[in-house]
Formats: structure tokens, C-alpha cells, sequence
């Protein structure tokens, strides 16, 4: 089963205000684990870098200059991901900009039932706990120490780790083949039938309960 773990950076929290993606980072998956084979581009946003957006990716508007704009990369993106789900952290926010590029550039808007949101898988089985990236991370002993700033890739690369371990991760006694359970996570696999173990009394130690009981006086089960 193929899933792409997609993160992307922007200039802000609104297309409709104009803000515009800066980079897209794509992670392919098979049967839960990433292959190795990846989509990044940064993206020339034909507009202004605000300095909230520059402080929590790093990422100016003379270094975007240097890129090509969305029209160049939009195929490429819909070739790379193609009919597979999308593995997205707070999965209304990206989606919302991919789809507003889409539309921009004539193509037709992605459905959400394509992606899959781990924000809320992490709320379902972790429920008032933060469910942040850094936070799953130290949750489940992923490194995320290169994670000094936003960076579409490299958390999209922390994505698909996260993703399995809230899969279940490589636990035994979970079948990742398996179909989803109520909780989107893996069914349990099947359990196996072993015989019974014997647990009754031998006669020496039936003997000896015996001659204990001789010893107590006025026991409670004779009155």
C-alpha cells in the first residue's frame, strides 16, 4: 500500500489572502515504511516573505527568487503523489494551500478524504495530550534534533516515523497488513490457541495442606 507523509512551508496561514506555498516535502511509503524515494522542491512564491513566516522556517525571499515558481513544479507534484493517500499533520492547513494552487493553475482540487490527518489519530489515542510534531516525537524516542526550524522534508521524513509508531509501530503482535481498527491503527492479530496448563494440587502437597490445618485451632470453617 502506497502513502506519501506531505508537509509543505508557506508565507502565512491564508491563501485566500494571498500567502502562497514555499516549499513541499513529500515521503513515500509502502506498507508503512518509508522506501527512500522523496519529492522536495522550494518554491518561488512570486510575493514578499513576511518575518513571522521567515522565523519559523528560515527561508527568504531572495533565497526563493532562485527557484522555480509553482507553475514549473505543479505536474511533477501530481505525478509524484498521484492517486496515493496523504499522510499530512494538520492535514486542513496544507490541503487548503495545495488545493488553492491547484485551482490557481487550473488543475482540479485534491479531495480531503485523500488525506489522512495524524493530528487527529494523535488526539484519538493520546486524548489531552499535545499532539505537536516535537511532542510525538519525544513521545515515541524519534531524533528530531536536525529540527531547529520548520523544513517541509525533513518533517515530513519525522511524519512517516511518527505515523507508524501511532500505526502501532513494529510491535509484536501487531499485523501492519492488516485493516484499520476503530481507532485508524492496525487490528490486533489474531490470537493462538495453546493448551491448558495443568494446575492441580499433587498428592504430597494436598498431604501437607492436610496436616497444616491439623495444627490450626478453632478454624473459622468449623464454626
Amino acid at each position: 500500500m502506497r502513502e506519501i507523509a506531505l508537509d509543505t512551508e508557506t508565507t502565512g496561514f491564508d491563501p485566500a489572502s494571498g500567502d502562497r506555498i514555499v516549499e513541499i516535502g513529500c515521503v513515500e511509503m509502502e506498507n508503512f515504511v518509508a522506501t527512500g524515494r522523496v519529492y522536495h522542491r522550494y518554491i518561488n512564491p512570486e510575493r514578499d516573505m513576511p518575518e513571522e513566516a521567515f522565523k519559523v522556517h528560515g527561508l527568504s525571499e531572495e533565497f526563493l527568487k532562485e527557484h522555480n515558481v509553482m507553475a514549473k513544479e505543479i505536474d511533477s507534484f501530481l505525478e509524484f503523489i498521484g492517486n496515493s493517500k496523504l499522510v499530512i499533520h494538520n492535514a486542513e492547513f496544507d490541503m487548503k494551500f495545495i488545493n488553492a494552487e491547484l485551482i490557481r493553475h487550473k488543475r482540479l482540487p485534491l479531495k480531503m478524504e485523500q488525506a489522512i490527518d495524524t493530528v487527529a489519530m494523535a488526539r484519538r489515542r493520546f486524548p489531552g495530550a499535545q499532539a505537536n510534531l516535537d511532542a510525538l516525537c519525544r513521545r515515541f524516542g524519534i531524533d528530531n534534533s536536525a529540527r531547529t526550524k520548520h523544513g517541509a522534508l525533513l518533517d515530513a521524513e519525522l511524519l512517516a516515523e511518527v505515523y507508524l509508531e501511532l500505526r502501532g509501530g513494529r510491535q509484536t503482535g501487531f499485523s501492519l497488513n492488516a485493516d484499520e481498527g476503530e481507532d485508524g491503527g492496525p487490528k490486533l492479530a489474531k490470537s493462538v490457541a495453546r493448551p491448558p496448563r495443568p494446575h492441580t494440587a499433587s498428592d504430597e502437597e494436598i498431604a501437607a495442606h492436610a496436616a497444616f490445618l491439623e495444627k490450626v485451632k478453632d478454624p473459622i470453617w468449623s464454626r
